[in-house]
């Protein structure tokens, strides 16, 4: 196993142990997990998700109301803003979905995840949950964790040196695009869902496929019948351009910029999770706007633990790595992104030397 050392050093944290042995690392999970359960934290919400997921589609449905009672105007440009976000939070409702936060039984989870998912805002559920698995089972490992892959980013010295193609044009100037290029990721997400329906590991293709193309035939359809041509095109940019950059500003600060490993050994589970997880400060506001992902390391551990509980579980899950010296790292959001972006800028500096560019 190799811990990368692109990651700056967390200020502060308590010391990790150098040495312990399996059991031990697995009783240490053990030891949470019944901590964690007899606090209460892992017993469903109905009441609260029944409100969120009402007043999530009352969103959606205000934002197409708005939509369609102004008509031809370039104040549709502020609808396209606001359903943007609300696309966000959508997209952070089938995320609890999938984690069987909200119901604890399959079915009705890919029910509800494929009608927020692929219908809603035609992001392909099935797609995003292979996905998102892989991620979970092994985060920041750089050839298990599909979200370090090197595809366009490179997120280690180790790719960058290797890189080719569209992540070595831009590898040595990534950070500096990183927020333009997040302006992308929503038309990316439907991309991707398409293209992820010719794989055979997809389950129930024709429903996904039915679904995520009666969203796109819905969503242009709405576009081009109420508004010309040019304010239509407008619309859609400003608002798929938007939707990527809340979701990359909402799932960036979790993990770039801390330790990735490589190599076929992987530390406990709970090491895993926790070394390679960023928590971030805030309130109600952040809590709301990141959807509880503000508290990966907790997610990270329970994934199906529901949101309104992570912040409790925040201080049973930080005390109990203080006692067996696991370091725990959180900061506040702004500097979260500038951890992300100044480590984007760290391990693109192999490109920029092979091509002469000051670091």
């Amino acid at each position: 196993m190799t811990i990368s050392t692109d990651a700056p050093v967390v200020a502060g944290a308590p010391a990790a142990h150098p040495h312990h042995s399996p059991s031990r690392a697995g009783s240490d999970f053990a030891g949470l997990s019944r901590r964690i359960a007899e606090a209460g934290l892992l017993e469903r919400r109905p009441g609260y998700y029944t409100v969120r997921l009402g007043v999530v589609i009352a969103l959606l449905a205000a934002g197409w109301g708005a939509f369609f009672a102004l008509g031809d105007t370039w104040w549709q440009l502020a609808v396209a803003a606001f359903l943007a976000l609300v696309f966000g939070q959508v997209a952070l409702v089938a995320h609890d979905l999938a984690h069987r936060q909200v119901f604890r039984r399959r079915r009705p989870s890919e029910i509800w995840g494929r009608l927020f998912g692929n219908l809603g805002i035609g992001m392909s559920y099935g797609w995003w949950m292979n996905k998102h698995t892989r991620h979970h089972a092994n985060p920041n490992h750089e050839e298990l964790d599909p979200d370090v892959s090197p595809d366009i980013l490179v997120w280690s010295t180790d790719q960058a040196r290797n890189s080719s193609g569209v992540s070595r044009l831009i590898g040595g100037r990534q950070a500096a695009l990183f927020f333009p290029l997040l302006t992308l990721e929503g038309f990316n997400l439907h991309v991707a869902g398409v293209r992820a329906l010719r794989s055979p590991s997809m389950k129930n293709r024709l429903l996904e496929g039915s679904l995520l193309f009666l969203h796109i035939a819905a969503y242009l359809t709405a576009l081009f019948v109420v508004l010309p041509p040019g304010k239509a095109v407008a619309f859609l940019a400003v608002h798929q351009c938007l939707f990527g950059v809340y979701l990359g500003c909402t799932f960036a600060p979790n993990h770039k910029g801390m330790p990735t490993f490589t190599g076929d050994e992987r530390p406990d589970f709970l090491r895993r999770q926790v070394l390679t997880s960023r928590n971030v400060r805030g309130g109600l506001l952040t809590d709301v706007m990141l959807g509880g992902l503000n508290y990966q390391i907790e997610h990270h551990l329970f994934p199906s633990m529901p949101t309104p509980h992570l912040r409790r579980a925040r201080t049973v899950v930080r005390a109990y790595c203080a006692e067996i010296g696991v370091p725990y790292y959180e900061t506040g959001l702004i500097q979260s992104y500038r951890e992300a972006l100044t480590h984007l800028h760290r391990v693109g500096e192999p490109i920029r030397r092979q091509r002469g560019e000051v670091s």
